[in-house]
């Protein structure tokens, strides 16, 4: 999965440009990865030069909107097949998407990126071997690198999400050296590959997945028992659930994700928008789903996943 190297443009980006053209200036000192660096960019009337290349200047992008380089001109960091998903910008500089208008990441009171590190940091990934359920724009994999984790072993199911990424400066890249082949990205639905996983093969868990609405095989039982399953004795699991329907329905949804956990063998709470949970590190009687109870819900989740036609991952 190779970085696509582009200038990334925004309309905020392209009005500071315009302001220090209209200054007289020739060059102007910036960021064209979304606030990743600095650099010095050289500005003539014909276009602006990058990185040793030279790009002509794109019409205005709409609000909300990141334009790349395609090769014959600059066009929306977005793709449709049959849902429209899209990079979006943000004021805290790391991008969150969107499936459909539908925002996958935080971003209202923080960024992305630093909602990222802190429910990280609650499964501690110094020299653990992390399952990163949900990919997205890998965020939670960044961060565990970042913490020393020995391995990340990302699933992300859309390909367009895995494009997004290639993108997304913000993004880590399983090929970069600095990673040190640390970052394992499949491209695969967990949902369905979950069952074939090994057992207690993961020190913790970061488990991201899209509204219960559409990705309801993320939250069942059935999921649940699989990942204490492959998870060890001890493992700690972060799961987001957000409220999206507390006042509309009265619905407690982290409740019900608890409620699930702790019949999987887990120990839950309450924790930022979602839940922590662990295994009990003994493999006590929270581990006590029987070898036939999780063969049984195996067999289930795959009949589940060749029924399931559509679902997206989050963040």
């Amino acid at each position: 999965m190779a970085r696509i190297s582009t200038p990334l443009l925004t309309r905020e980006v392209l009005a500071a440009v315009a302001a220090a053209r209209a200054r007289g200036q020739t060059e102007w000192v910036g960021s064209l990865d979304l606030g990743r660096s600095e650099e010095r960019i050289a500005l003539c009337e014909s276009g602006f030069r990058w990185r040793g290349q030279h790009y002509p200047w794109p019409d205005m992008p709409r609000e909300r909107t990141v334009l790349h380089w395609d090769g014959r001109g600059f066009a929306p960091v977005q793709r449709f097949s049959g849902a429209l998903i899209k990079l979006v910008p943000t004021v805290w500089g790391a991008p969150t998407f969107e499936i459909d208008g539908i925002k996958m990441l935080p971003t209202a009171r923080i960024s992305p990126w630093e909602d990222a590190r802190r429910k990280v940091a609650l499964v501690e990934p110094a020299g653990k071997r992390i399952l990163d359920c949900c990919g997205g724009l890998g965020y939670y994999a960044a961060w565990c690198l970042a913490g020393g984790a020995l391995r990340v072993d990302s699933f992300e199911k859309h390909p367009d999400v895995l494009w997004l990424r290639r993108l997304n400066p913000w993004s880590p890249d399983p090929e970069d050296p600095d990673t040190a082949g640390r970052l394992v990205l499949a491209e695969a639905d967990i949902a369905r590959h979950i069952a074939s996983l090994p057992s207690a093969s993961w020190d913790a868990a970061l488990h991201d997945p899209p509204r219960f609405g559409i990705a309801g095989e993320l939250y069942a039982q059935d999921f649940y028992d699989q990942l204490a399953r492959v998870l060890r004795p001890g493992a700690r699991l972060f799961h987001y659930t957000g409220q999206p329907n507390a006042l509309s329905h009265r619905r407690d949804l982290p409740g019900e994700v608890i409620r699930r956990l702790q019949r999987a063998g887990f120990v839950a709470e309450r924790r930022l928008d979602g839940v922590l949970a662990a295994l009990p590190a003994g493999g006590g009687p929270g581990r006590g789903r029987s070898r036939q109870t999780h063969s049984a819900s195996a067999a289930r989740m795959k009949s589940r996943a060749r029924s399931a036609s559509s679902g997206w991952s989050r963040a």
